[in-house]
């Protein structure tokens, strides 16, 4: 993935991130962008699909795999990869990469390059959603015999829409996450939205009535919206993403929908993109104060109404109770018209 500068317009390089490798020291002529937000995450590894070791592995210095660099322990290795830089790896993921008997890979031809780069040569083993099926039990084997099987993605990090570590289900074998790259985070951190909350939301529905649903879901969220899209989907995206969310909703750094639409009419990004779309403003409205109440009341039933009529007529006002309404009037006025009464 890589970010883009948007080409004459007050849109800055934020968040959208392609799936392209670029060498160090190369840059190359591609088309522009900046940044958006997407839907739901794939499920978190679970106890289920066998033990699970943290990062903290990496700075033990008494465990197997010491920062040191010692020998790894047998399992299943999630390794991050670059996003857009081949330089944007860890020394850590490089040296998991080359002692791994074997390298799980969506697309080998497109990890080779990775490898190549690196003068890696451990085996490379396609594994996808088309023939992950098919490569399960091969994949066991290797684990119980003892492997050490890494996992890796075109770019960013595996188990995010990607083919998950669900080879280990109902298997003791450990499933070790390696930190790197990943295209959520990084669009995140540039974007200038609000990112105390997020909602990920990931690929959309490829049916049209389904997609609509989930966008309508998340046009109406407070918290930045985040999805991946594919570069053929964009101006379905934008087109879709404009009717819902509007066009005046912000979705980069600097720009909005409308601007996106303008800015990609004519042209199309290659890689798939992380957009992100800021949430919904919600307007929080306050509620009057007693005093406040009060003074409306007195006003009113000073001008001849009575004291339910006085409250029914605040009440319209205000999304407060008339139950609650009713029981400060009758608090603060109750006595005194008792005395008007009596005195009449």
């Amino acid at each position: 993935m890589l970010i883009h500068p948007l080409p004459s317009m007050a849109i800055s390089p934020a968040t959208i991130l392609q799936r392209q490798w670029r060498l160090p020291n190369f840059t190359p002529t591609l088309i522009s962008f900046t940044s958006l937000k997407l839907i739901s995450m794939s499920p978190p590894l679970s106890p289920k699909y066998g033990a699970l070791y943290c990062s903290t592995d990496s700075i033990n210095h008494n465990s197997q795999e010491s920062s040191k660099g010692g020998h790894l322990k047998p399992g299943l290795y999630l390794v991050g990869t670059p996003i857009g830089n081949l330089e944007d790896i860890t020394l850590r993921a490089l040296r998991v990469l080359r002692s791994a008997n074997v390298i799980l890979s969506e697309d080998t031809r497109h990890s080779g390059k990775l490898l190549q780069y690196y003068d890696i040569k451990t085996p490379l083993l396609s594994y996808h959603k088309f023939n992950e099926s098919q490569r399960e039990q091969t994949i066991l084997k290797r684990l119980r015999e003892g492997n050490i099987v890494a996992l890796i993605s075109d770019a960013g990090t595996p188990g995010i829409s990607d083919p998950e570590a669900k080879l280990c289900v109902d298997e003791n074998i450990p499933v070790i996450p390696i930190p790197g790259p990943s295209a959520l985070v990084a669009a995140l951190s540039a974007s200038g939205l609000t990112n105390n909350e997020f909602t990920f939301v990931g690929f959309l529905p490829k049916h049209a009535g389904s997609r609509r649903e989930r966008l309508t879901i998340s046009a109406n969220e407070a918290t930045t919206q985040v999805f991946f899209v594919p570069p053929h989907k964009l101006h379905q995206f934008l087109e879709e993403t404009s009717s819902l969310f509007g066009d005046t909703r912000r979705c980069f750094w600097r720009g909005t929908l409308g601007n996106a639409k303008e800015a990609f009419s004519n042209h199309q990004p290659k890689g798939e993109m992380t957009l992100l779309i800021e949430g919904k403003e919600i307007s929080v409205v306050e509620n009057p104060s007693e005093s406040q109440l009060e003074n409306e009341l007195g006003d009113l039933i000073s001008k001849g109404h009575s004291l339910s009529m006085a409250v029914k007529l605040v009440a319209e006002g205000t999304s407060m109770k008339r139950k609650t309404i009713y029981s400060l009037a009758l608090r603060k006025f109750g006595k005194q018209l008792e005395a008007e009464d009596d005195s009449n």
